[in-house]
């Protein structure tokens, strides 16, 4: 009979007790576990301090008791294992509270210790108002804290995926909290573009951000930063990483690898026999660079759990390795990563590039949609998908899942361009986002749409001094627009663009990169070969600079949107109110904004009055002098082409489709309107 022994619980642990009674009736299964608690949801933490998990017990999954009736496993909490035998296949522990002596034999030994977060020797960093939080014994220190103390300012170091749950957490909990990271930005294993779309929405909602600084010392009402920045902090959240807890392994002899976890074999095998081991200890096999990598991540470890308790059973179930697929929510913000960054693929050597779109999360007409960002990092002799990332309100998990399959598929560009999606209005797009990032690599592969993304941008310009061309509208141009930059709307760069030299360098930007792309293909068509697209357009440049001071290029934004916890968007805004219709004066043509009120409200034609389409028949009647002229626009001159047929069927004889508002636009800057 196999004797099963397995030190540690939680994700791995705890995983693989399960599978092993699933595969084996008869096998003799044993778990010791240094902690208090053998299955908790340790990524739920953060969410039980903020309130959004009300109920303390959803956080235990299973108690010795439970994982001994549902499992006939036998579980020793507050056992922590001292010694491996490995010749006689013995274990020796000890209790943790009353120090006594234990031993457990086994035939198979699955080592499950995780790790632990890592705590630096700084001064202050023992005071009773510093924290981490990786078990449930942390998280009711950190609530009993803040209900007993009432702390109002926190700091939290280290802008990774726990420290901004914290971020948020604390934040609900009613405290200003600022954020200290030694990295140019949080979410540091991300792009500055995915990750300025972070930062602006931390900033949104009052978090003060301390980017490319390094904490010093830690005293009882604020922490000191090593350039000298003081900030103020009643509580500090220690969340700087994870080390691997290898003690156990090391002094027992087994090897260890070179990305600094405990080394195994595809079947999870250690360096002896005997011993299996999963989850955050081990390092892995990152399954595009093919090389040894530590990913401390639950899904990972809970697949290695399963793996290992099989090959300890016997079978041959070779572990893949990860491709490090992750994401993270903070406030209403979701951005994730998969595969690796394009700094990463060619600091391997790879050939590789990156393009980036912005598109509705589902089609734009339905009410509801938000933008959902998509970047992809792809081989260029290949067209091999080799990382990707999302960020958006909704839809970047979608995304980002859909990403992470044609990684591990080792899929191409062109086999994403040609999925079909599943599509519904309220749902997606015909061309989903990913359809579109598609579209958009296979252009920059080929030649067919030269690109840059923001990070690329800034490098490359250098010492470059090239012509930038704002192919927005002029109202979106006058909010904020790239340093030096010339605002040419795509609707008028045909008749405008034999002004522009063509021996320069000319790079352009839309709102998204869409219609970046269409203003290129009309400079190359006329003969500019030095033409380039913003990748993402003026939304990657924007969060690019959220997150970065840009080098090669100068933009200045307004501050963000200020958001409050529990505003709803309709609280949240100031409700936009149609203007009222009445007759213009007898000289001059009457100018309608068929757009909606919201459209109309960020910029229009001066003198414009507000009519949307929608509206435009009931008002029919307000607007009396049918010969009187009448000029009709909207965005694109799509809607106003209706409009016009419209009032032509009601009688009007002189009316005009003026096409999009830029076109307008540029009618009055020329004096013909």
């Amino acid at each position: 009979m196999e004797k099963i022994l397995i030190i540690g619980g939680v994700a791995a642990g705890a995983t693989a007790a399960a599978k092993a009674r699933r595969l084996s009736a008869d096998a003799e299964i044993t778990i010791l576990e240094a902690g208090a608690d053998i299955s908790f949801a340790n990524c739920g933490l953060p969410y039980y301090i903020g309130g959004d998990i009300k109920s303390r017990s959803k956080l235990i999954l299973q108690s010795p008791e439970s994982f001994k009736e549902q499992y006939q496993t036998t579980v020793h909490i507050h056992t922590a294992a001292t010694q491996i035998d490995r010749a006689q296949k013995k274990v020796y522990a000890e209790d943790t509270r009353t120090g006594e002596k234990k031993v457990f034999e086994y035939t198979k030994l699955i080592l499950a210790q995780g790790g632990k977060p890592i705590a630096p020797p700084l001064p202050g960093a023992d005071l009773d108002h510093v924290f981490q939080l990786w078990t449930l014994e942390d998280m009711d220190r950190i609530t009993a804290f803040i209900e007993d103390k009432k702390p109002k300012t926190a700091v939290v170091v280290g802008g990774g995926f726990i420290g901004l749950e914290m971020t948020e957490a604390l934040a609900k909990r009613g405290l200003k909290v600022s954020v200290v990271e030694m990295m140019p930005h949080v979410m540091g294993i991300m792009e500055a573009e995915i990750a300025g779309f972070i930062q602006e929405e931390l900033v949104s909602y009052g978090v003060s951000l301390y980017t490319d600084k390094a904490l010093a010392e830690i005293e009882s009402k604020q922490v000191k930063l090593k350039d000298g920045t003081r900030v103020e902090a009643d509580m500090v959240l220690m969340s700087i990483g994870v080390r691997p807890t290898l003690k156990l392994a090391q002094e027992s002899g087994l090897e260890l690898g070179n990305a600094g976890g405990l080394l195994v074999d595809e079947t999870l095998k250690t360096s002896d026999e005997s011993i299996y081991a999963a989850g955050d200890m081990i390092e892995l096999e990152h399954r595009i660079l093919g090389k040894k990598v530590r990913i401390p991540l639950a899904g990972p470890a809970n697949r290695q759990g399963r793996i290992a308790a099989e090959n300890a059973l016997g079978k041959t179930h070779a572990y893949k390795g990860s491709i490090g697929t992750s994401i993270v929510r903070v406030f209403e913000a979701v951005a994730g990563t998969t595969g690796i960054s394009l700094k990463a693929a060619r600091a391997e050597g790879i050939n590789a590039d990156a393009i980036v779109v912005h598109k509705e999360h589902h089609t734009s007409y339905y009410p509801g949609a938000e933008m959902v960002s998509v970047m992809v990092v792809y081989d260029k002799d290949t067209g091999t998908i080799l990382g990707g990332q999302t960020a958006g309100y909704e839809g970047a998990d979608r995304r980002l899942d859909v990403l992470a399959t044609a990684v591990a598929s080792k899929l191409t560009v062109s086999d994403l361009s040609d999925i079909d999606f599943a599509y519904s209005p309220p749902l997606g797009n015909a061309n989903d986002a990913i359809n579109m990032a598609a579209y958009t690599a296979e252009n920059r592969i080929t030649g067919f749409s030269p690109a840059l993304t923001a990070s690329e941008l800034d490098y490359y310009l250098v010492d470059k001094k090239p012509l930038w061309i704002d192919v927005r509208d002029v109202f979106s141009f006058e909010r904020a627009h790239v340093e030096g930059a010339i605002n040419i709307p795509l609707e008028i760069l045909f008749t405008e663009m034999n002004q522009l030299p063509k021996d320069k360098l000319i790079l352009v930007y839309d709102q998204t990169g869409k219609k970046g792309h269409q203003a290129l293909r009309l400079l190359k068509g006329a003969g500019f070969d030095q033409v380039i697209n913003v990748s993402g357009g003026f939304i990657s440049l924007s969060n690019y600079v959220r997150a970065m001071t840009p080098k090669g290029f100068g933009l200045d934004l307004p501050a963000p949107e200020v958001k409050t916890l529990g505003q709803t968007e309709t609280e949240n805004s100031e409700p936009v109110v149609q203007e009222e219709v009445t007759p213009e004066p007898p000289a001059g043509p009457l100018v309608i904004d068929v757009r909606t009120g919201e459209e109309y409200a960020y910029g229009a034609v001066p003198g414009a009055i507000n009519i949307s389409l929608d509206a435009l028949e009931y008002e029919i009647e307000s607007l009396n002098d049918k010969d009187r002229k009448i000029i009709l626009y909207c965005a694109t001159g799509a809607r106003s082409a209706y409009g016009v047929q419209l009032l032509q069927a009601y009688g009007f004889t002189n009316v005009e489709n003026g096409g999009g508002l830029s076109r307008m636009m540029a009618r009055v800057r020329s004096g013909k309107l």
